[in-house]
Formats: structure tokens, C-alpha cells, sequence
């Protein structure tokens, strides 16, 4: 298998586009699993009844075939990036409730204690307390959520999006292997190096961990 060097060079100005269309679609993704995933994970943390069903209605969400929920979206929001979005969005939940809840679980019960001895408010507690131990946690669940969405997004090919995916879908149809293997790495790129600006966003939103290192 040999790789057309001179197809990647009179290409690279699709090969950026596509690149930055992939990544805005999983990170749009990954930002609205949070919007929803944060405010529904309090709920589960804070009301234990609720908390199975919760986590239970995304692990039900994500046994949905990833194909088979963009074909059911179709109705709703058509050929669309937005059809993209959803779909993925639906995926990333899994993931970031779950982690979000083991997050809040994590934190010491004597820390939040005294928060309120000191007359902090719940709310207050919550943003400066509860989320700021549990991020490392959460920001755990964004990095997976965040990889998984990246290697999804060609999915949505078969709806007319799918970013890198395009270049799988030219290259099998074509019988050229340059397109899908230049996807293929673009992919693996997208992913490696989202994942270590999420460390390093972590790394830098956590001091606290760094002293006790």
C-alpha cells in the first residue's frame, strides 16, 4: 500500500478544512455533554434515589448504535451538522455524568462540613468547593469523552457530515488508499493532541495538586 504524496499536497487546503470541521463538531459535542451532564449530576449526587435511574437512562443511550441514532435524528434535524452534534452529544453523556458523580462522591464529606460551619452557602459551596476537588475526576471523564467523540464524528459520513470521515468514504469508493489513510492519521493526531491540551488544562486548573506533589 503506497501512499500518493503529491494528492496530499494538492489537497491540503480540503485536508485543513475537513481537520477543523471534525474537531468543531466533537468539541461542540463534548460542550453541550457537559451543559447537561453537570447540572444532572448534582441532582444524582444530591438526590441518591434518582442517581440509578440517571445513570441508567445514558448507559441505555449509549447502547444505541451510532448510525442507527443519526438515522433516527434525520426526521428532526435533517442532513445537518446539527444532527452531528446530538448524535454525539447523546454519547458523550455516559461518560461525563458518570464521571461527574464519582467526582462529587469524591469529595471529603469533613471539607464540605466545613464550608458550611464557615456559613458558605450551598450554591457557593459547590462552585468553590465540591467542583474545584472533583475536577480531576471530571476533567477525566472530558478526556474520554473528548477522544471517543473525535473517532465518532466519521460516523456521521453517512449522513452527508462526518469531517475526516469524507476522505474514507472518497478513498474505499475510489479504490484509493491515500485519502483513507491520510484520515486515518489526521484522526489519530486530532485525538492525541486534544488529549494533552486537556492534561495540561488540568494541570493547570489544579495547583493545589501540583504543592502536594
Amino acid at each position: 500500500m503506497t501512499i500518493d504524496w503529491s494528492w496530499i499536497s494538492e489537497h491540503t487546503g480540503d485536508l485543513a478544512s475537513l481537520t477543523l470541521s471534525h474537531l468543531q463538531a466533537a468539541l461542540t459535542a463534548v460542550f453541550f455533554g457537559l451543559l447537561i451532564s453537570l447540572p444532572l449530576a448534582v441532582i444524582a449526587h444530591r438526590i441518591r434515589p434518582l442517581r440509578g435511574f440517571l445513570l441508567g437512562v445514558s448507559n441505555v443511550l449509549f447502547t444505541i448504535p451510532s448510525i442507527a441514532i443519526f438515522v433516527l435524528l434525520l426526521p428532526v434535524s435533517g442532513l445537518t451538522r446539527t444532527t452531528t452534534v446530538i448524535g454525539l452529544t447523546v454519547y458523550t453523556l455516559v461518560v461525563l455524568l458518570r464521571n461527574t458523580v464519582e467526582g462529587l462522591d469524591s469529595v471529603p464529606p469533613t471539607t464540605k462540613e466545613a464550608a458550611k460551619a464557615m456559613g458558605t452557602r450551598p450554591l457557593r459551596t459547590l462552585l468553590t468547593v465540591e467542583f474545584p476537588l472533583a475536577l480531576p475526576v471530571i476533567m477525566a471523564g472530558v478526556r474520554i469523552a473528548t477522544v471517543m467523540s473525535i473517532s465518532l464524528v466519521s460516523v456521521a459520513t453517512y449522513i452527508g457530515d462526518g469531517g475526516l470521515g469524507q476522505l474514507f468514504t472518497d478513498g474505499f469508493q475510489r479504490d484509493f488508499p491515500t485519502p483513507v489513510i491520510v484520515g486515518v492519521v489526521l484522526t489519530l493526531l486530532l485525538a492525541v493532541v486534544a488529549d494533552a491540551l486537556l492534561v495540561a488544562l488540568q494541570y493547570a486548573l489544579t495547583p493545589w495538586r501540583r504543592r502536594q506533589a
